[in-house]
Formats: C-alpha cells, sequence, structure tokens
C-alpha cells in the first residue's frame, strides 16, 4: 500500500465539496500549467500538484485519452486540442455585453457615479458599453462614441498595456490602474483599470468617469476589482508579464 503523504496534495487542499477527488486531482494537473509553459516533465507536474509520479501518470492517461493533454517527442506534456474546443465553445456562449454589463452597473451601484468600457480603434478608442449614473452633473459620453486614445484614464491604460513608452506609462503598468484628474476633461476625474482576454490579450478598459469633488479613496479599488471581475467573465488569462523598463 502506498505511503500517504504527509503534506495534502493541491486537489485535497482545495477539493470540491461533495465532490470525486479523483476528479479533483486530474484538474491539479490542468492547474499546474501556468502563463509561459510549453511542455511540462512528469517531475514538474508531480511537484506542482504535490501528487506521486505514479498517481500523476495514471491521470495523465485519462486526460490523454480526453484529448486534455497531449504528450511529446521529448516527452513531456502540453495542453491537449480538446481545450481549445472547450474554449472556443465557451467563447461563443455569450456576448461581450452580456458579460460586461453586469459588472458596469454593479459598479455604478457601489459608486454611485457612471462606468464604461473602452477599446481601442486605431489611434482613437471606442466607448463600447456604458452605464449613467443617476446623478445630474455627470460626463456624457454615450455607447458607440470615438474618444481620444491619448486623453483620459480608459485612453492612457489602453497605450499603457499596449506596450506605450514613457514613464506615465511605465507607472501605469505597474499599478494596474490610472488615475486621473482633468486629462480629457477639466474638471473630470478619470480611474480605468485594464481588463483581459483569453490567451492574456487586452481587452479593453474598464473606467470610472465623475466630477472631481466626487472622488472618493475607495472608487480605485472599486475599479480595479470591477477589472478584475470583467476579466474572469470573458476568461482572461492576463495580465502577461510586465515589458522591460522603459
Amino acid at each position: 500500500m502506498p505511503k500517504k503523504s504527509l503534506r495534502p496534495s493541491a486537489a485535497d487542499a482545495d477539493a470540491a465539496p461533495g465532490g470525486a477527488a479523483a476528479v479533483d486531482r486530474a484538474l491539479s494537473l490542468l492547474a499546474a500549467f501556468r502563463p509561459g509553459d510549453t511542455a511540462l516533465s512528469l517531475a514538474t507536474l508531480a511537484q506542482r500538484s504535490r501528487l506521486y509520479k505514479s498517481t500523476v501518470l495514471r491521470l495523465l492517461a485519462s486526460l490523454e485519452h480526453a484529448g486534455l493533454v497531449q504528450r511529446t517527442e521529448s516527452g513531456g506534456y502540453t495542453i491537449g486540442p480538446e481545450v481549445a474546443r472547450l474554449n472556443a465553445i465557451y467563447s461563443a456562449s455569450f456576448s461581450v455585453d452580456a458579460a460586461l454589463l453586469p459588472v458596469l452597473r454593479d459598479l455604478v451601484a457601489a459608486t454611485q457615479e457612471s462606468a464604461a468600457f473602452h477599446v481601442g480603434r486605431g489611434e482613437q478608442r471606442l466607448c463600447l458599453l456604458r452605464v449613467d449614473s443617476e446623478q445630474p452633473l455627470r460626463d456624457h459620453v454615450r455607447a458607440g462614441d470615438i474618444l481620444p486614445l491619448a486623453r483620459g484614464a480608459g485612453g492612457r491604460v489602453l497605450l499603457a498595456f499596449g506596450g506605450a513608452k514613457g514613464l506615465p506609462y511605465v507607472q501605469i503598468r505597474r499599478d494596474a490602474v490610472a488615475v486621473l484628474h482633468g486629462d480629457r476633461v477639466a474638471g473630470l476625474t478619470g480611474i480605468a483599470a485594464p481588463v483581459w482576454g483569453p490567451g492574456a490579450a487586452l481587452a479593453g478598459a474598464i473606467t470610472l468617469t465623475l466630477p472631481d469633488q466626487r472622488m472618493q479613496p475607495h472608487f480605485e479599488a472599486a475599479v480595479r476589482a470591477a477589472a478584475a471581475r470583467a476579466t474572469v467573465r470573458l476568461g482572461g488569462a492576463g495580465p502577461p508579464p510586465e515589458p522591460a523598463a522603459d
């Protein structure tokens, strides 16, 4: 009988309530793959999952049979084609509107300010989605409006994570948020954070806009949290490693 490990495996430490242990352990092998990984050896998979190599081999046989992993010529393991097929089905199962509008509505409810989702369009940016504050004094941008890319928090975030050089963009990448006062319109504060899609691709930026005098200390954290939630809802895998210093 194999001896029991003194340290619980990654799956045992976070087991699904009422679930099947074997399934949890198999899924922990898929979770062992990280951004930037190509092929992982048996030893690496065992180390990251904290499972015995013999257990890992049996689980890999099932995962390989299902197309969820595949073995390379060198003997390592990579994510299999079935994962790509499932991701395509997942991506097609919802629209960006359905995924992100609830996030924007919750952000507006939490701050009582206007929230939007912006995407890059060449040298400009498009306000793709917008949920307005009920307060009469607010920014009057509408969904479908084209705005400058080099002005405003949303544009600055898109530029920063698109690789723009210069200290302001280095700082935005470091902070993963931009808080700007009067950058696009005098008297207006903008707060924006990046939203990531599958493959660590930049999907856009969530922004909160409000008159300077209504700025509250917790708004920055609220925008960060909204962007993180939006990333999850889009199946995002970012952010990628920070670019080299400018």
